[in-house]
């Protein structure tokens, strides 16, 4: 099966000038298939976050190397990094990320302008995810003024309005109560059943269950969890 995501050895480390280093990520290698859903497990402090961050170029690797669609990412320009997430990597983010200033339909309609898409074709496809995802009527609305599921929704619906390669979910249900975690969740089993490529960071375990390849992140290294 085509991989969408490969890792090979990828260390990260900090520290060093006193002689102090911290092993973030510790020589990790793995393999996400196109269209899978993983689960990369962990308490805080495990390193999860860290390798999120390198897979997304939000960081850099001190060794090794990453491939997203089968282009090394390690290999990317600075100048080029923010281009290559919007063409190719959706996020969700445990406390949402977005602008209280945009109205919801502007939220998700904004990474298309930046990527310069057909005016006439904005509202067409934002109109579209936002039925999918169930929040069409509250488009006019401001962050401050919907539900906490609700904005994780915009969230999605944000991620997924570029169509990326693979969507990156930092403890998406973490500022959530139980019934709207267990909502997004079913949200993202369904785009992950629609051929969607899901890598999902959590310390939850009934967040990972959704998944189908789970990972158990510890000091720095990563090893794959059975069932």
């Amino acid at each position: 099966m085509e991989h969408i995501l490969k890792l090979e050895q990828v260390k990260k480390y900090y520290g060093g000038a006193a002689g102090n280093i911290t092993k973030a990520v510790d020589g990790i290698s793995m393999e996400v298939n196109k269209g899978e859903f993983t689960a990369i497990m962990g308490a805080s402090g495990s390193g999860k976050t860290t390798l999120l961050n390198c897979i997304s170029t939000i960081d850099t690797v001190t060794a090794g190397h990453i491939t997203v669609n089968h282009q090394d990412i390690t290999k990317i320009k600075e100048k080029d990094f923010a281009s290559f997430r919007r063409k190719n990597l959706g996020f969700i983010f445990q406390d949402f990320n977005l602008l209280d200033t945009l109205t919801i339909e502007e939220n998700i309609s904004l990474s298309l302008i930046i990527n310069k898409a057909n005016p006439s074709s904005i509202e067409r496809r934002v109109h579209a995810i936002a039925d999918k995802l169930g929040i069409r009527d509250i488009l006019s609305k401001f962050p401050y003024e919907v539900s906490g599921g609700q904005k994780q929704r915009c969230a999605c619906a944000r991620a997924l309005i570029n169509e990326p390669n693979l969507i990156l979910a930092d403890e998406p249900t973490g500022a959530l109560d139980s019934e709207t975690s267990r909502q997004i969740m079913e949200l993202l089993r369904r785009l992950n059943q629609h051929g969607i490529s899901i890598v999902v960071v959590t310390h939850d375990n009934e967040v990972a269950a959704y998944s189908n390849s789970r990972y158990l992140m510890e000091d720095g290294h990563l090893k794959a969890v059975d069932g």
